[in-house]
């Protein structure tokens, strides 16, 4: 595969990740606002936000910095997930296609991240 081709689909995973959580996050509970609400948008955000800053970067170091905190972030959305399944803010079928995306962009960030360092 293209390296370009690989960058544009992990980039649209990420896109369709934080537009689904978006979705996901409206039906949560009004007194979650600031709560589990905004942390997860905010995580789920980060992932791909650190992700297009790391790659417009030059440096080698300076990428894989970000591309790492991308990861980190993805990393925090999918705890997040799991916490707010087990409070029952989420429907079962809705928690497991979230986790099916974010373990998807996790392999291929992760994947990245390996090359990069290489």
């Amino acid at each position: 595969m293209n390296v370009n081709n690989y960058f544009d689909k992990l980039k649209n995973k990420m896109d369709e990740y934080v537009h689904f959580v978006y979705a996901l996050t409206r039906k949560f509970p009004k007194e979650e606002l600031y709560g589990a609400t905004s942390q997860l948008r905010r995580a789920a955000l980060s992932v791909i936000l650190n992700f297009v800053e790391g790659f417009a970067r030059k440096r080698k170091l300076v990428k894989l910095n970000f591309w790492e905190t991308s990861y980190g972030s993805l990393k925090e959305s999918e705890y997040l997930l799991l916490f707010c399944s087990v409070e029952k803010y989420l429907e079962e079928k809705d928690s497991k296609k979230a986790i099916q995306m974010a373990d998807e962009i996790g392999a291929m960030l992760w994947k990245a991240i390996e090359q990069l360092e290489n």
